[in-house]
Formats: structure tokens, sequence, C-alpha cells
């Protein structure tokens, strides 16, 4: 695959041209934190001591959590974070691997003065959500995941789901992957063609996540996220890097049962490695759940979020 940082598609750091403002979701704000040398993008809705943390992921940006922000604004401090390389914060050359962005969160939360918080992920700010968990358990109350896998997932039970990640191949290859992004047509056709409930999007909702990635600092991280995953982390985590880690932290996973990529049946097992941990599926949902149920994401998280305040558990089926 040659140099994993494929210098061919951008020869020096690129720019940072930010093709809009923020799209506006009203009693959101956006601030910018400077932290690990980096400025953070946060949109922040509501106020108080009770504060969730929101973690989006590909290809996405804080703007995946313009449902859930308002919905739970009346009740927490809510804060959307931009990921090192997405949305509208800096997209260095390099700090990709995902440990590196789990640092970038208790960084920014550090620069914040929050030292606990309630956490929300999807997709690889799912990802990283966990290895924040594992990583710093004390800094998080609860934790709500959608559609992600835990990171203790065996090779064995890894090995015929392969070929499911042919995108992944797509997106780190030299120079393709850049482009594809580049193009402002893959990102659509990736959300829209990942989704079992399609009228979920709109045009605009499209063009927001698409024309973000089209910057080329963007493209270039966006590859970046998927080449370090693949060539150089990937491998630790099938030889066991996490497998003997035991999750503390008591969580909630949400997980639409159409996703084609990241399939329910991987989940088997997760209770040697989660103290208190429930996985809820929901049938006639790809992967992209908080933008094709936001409804019922939102209730998750107000049950789930309102038990640690009433110290009991409220199971999501009622």
């Amino acid at each position: 695959m040659g140099d994993w940082r494929d210098p061919g598609a951008l020869p020096v750091a690129a720019p940072v041209v930010r093709v809009s403002d923020p799209p506006f979701v009203a009693g959101v704000s956006h601030r910018t934190v400077r932290a690990r040398g980096i400025d953070f993008h946060v949109a922040e809705a509501g106020a108080g001591d009770d504060v969730v943390l929101c973690l989006h992921g590909w290809p996405q940006h804080w703007y995946e959590w313009r449902h859930l922000m308002p919905a739970l604004a009346d009740r927490h401090r809510v804060l959307a974070l931009d990921l090192r390389g997405f949305g509208w914060s800096d997209a260095p050359l390099d700090g990709y691997e995902k440990e590196e962005m789990a640092a970038d969160v208790l960084a920014v939360l550090d620069e914040l003065g929050l030292e606990r918080v309630k956490l929300v992920g999807h997709d690889w700010g799912g990802w990283i959500g966990f290895l924040l968990c594992l990583r710093a358990p004390q800094r998080f109350e609860r934790f709500l995941a959608l559609n992600i896998l835990p990171p203790w997932v065996s090779a064995r039970a890894m090995a015929p789901h392969l070929w499911r990640f042919w995108y992944q191949w797509l997106v780190l290859s030299p120079g393709v992957g850049y482009r594809l992004h580049r193009s402002g047509k893959f990102v659509p056709k990736v959300l829209v063609g990942a989704s079992t409930r399609r009228e979920s999007w709109d045009q605009q909702t499209l063009s927001c996540f698409a024309d973000n990635l089209a910057e080329p600092a963007r493209a270039r991280a966006a590859v970046q996220m998927y080449r370090v995953f693949n060539l150089r982390e990937a491998p630790a985590i099938m030889r066991g890097r996490y497998a003997h880690q035991m999750l503390t932290v008591p969580t909630r996973l949400v997980f639409g049962t159409d996703d084609a990529a990241l399939r329910p049946e991987l989940l088997a097992g997760y209770e040697r490695h989660a103290e208190d941990m429930k996985v809820e599926l929901v049938k006639g949902c790809g992967h992209f759940i908080a933008d094709e149920q936001p409804e019922l994401v939102a209730a998750r998280a107000r049950e789930f979020f309102a038990a640690s305040r009433l110290g009991a558990v409220v199971d999501p089926s009622g």
C-alpha cells in the first residue's frame, strides 16, 4: 500500500478552508477549544452541571446530533465535539490513531474544566467512546453507544465478516479515497445507502456533510482514519490488545440490525467484558441510527441518563 500517510495525496499540510459556517440548530452555540495544539470546534446546547458529550462518526461531524441536542438540552448541558480532522476542528497531517483521538477528547474536557460527563458515541465516535471508558472510567458516568462494535471482538468472530469492510479498503487506497471524498458525491451515497429509512435524509443535510469532507485537509483526514486503523491498529486489536480489559462504565448499546457492515451477531459474548452493559437491537434501522431513529435515540438517552440521577437503571423496553 506504500506510505500509510499517502504523501501523494497532499504533499504538505493542506490549509483549512471552511466551506461555510456551522449549520444552524435552534438553541445551539459554537466555540473553539484549544487542546494539544489543535483548535477543536464544540457545539453546545442547554446549561448546568449535568453534561453530555456527543462524539460523531464517519462521514459526519457535530451536526449528526442536530436532533439529540435539543431533545436533551432541557435537562443537560450538551456538547458535540468535532473530532480531529472533521467538521470545524483543525485537520492536522497525523494523529488519527484512535487512542490519540481519545486523548484529544480528554484534553478538551480538561480545558473545559469537566471532570466527569455522560457520553454518547456513534461509529468511530462510539469506538473512541469505548476506548475512553476503558482508559479513564472515572471521567465517564454513563456511555450510550450507537451502532459500533466494542474493541474486544475476536479475530475468529470477525473473519467471516471481513468482506463486509470492502469500503474501508476503498477509502484507504492511495489517491482513491481522497478523490472520492473530494468529489462530493461519495459521502451522500454512503449516508443514504447505509440507511434503511432513506427518507431521513434531505439534500441540504447530505450536502452539509459532503461539502465539509470535500475540503482537501478533511478528505485526507477521512482517509487517515481508515488507513491507520487497518494498517496499524487492527492487527494489534486482532492479537487481543483489548481482549482482557474490563468495561466498568455503565453502558447501553443501541444497534440498528440492518447495518450491513457491523452485524449484531458480532456482539455475542459482550457480557464477559463488561460489568454493566446492555444491548438493544432496533429492527428496520441501518447504520445511521441517530439520523434514522432520532426520537428513539433521544428517548433512550433521556431514560438512561436520568437513571443515574435516580440511582436506578431504567429498562429501555419499558
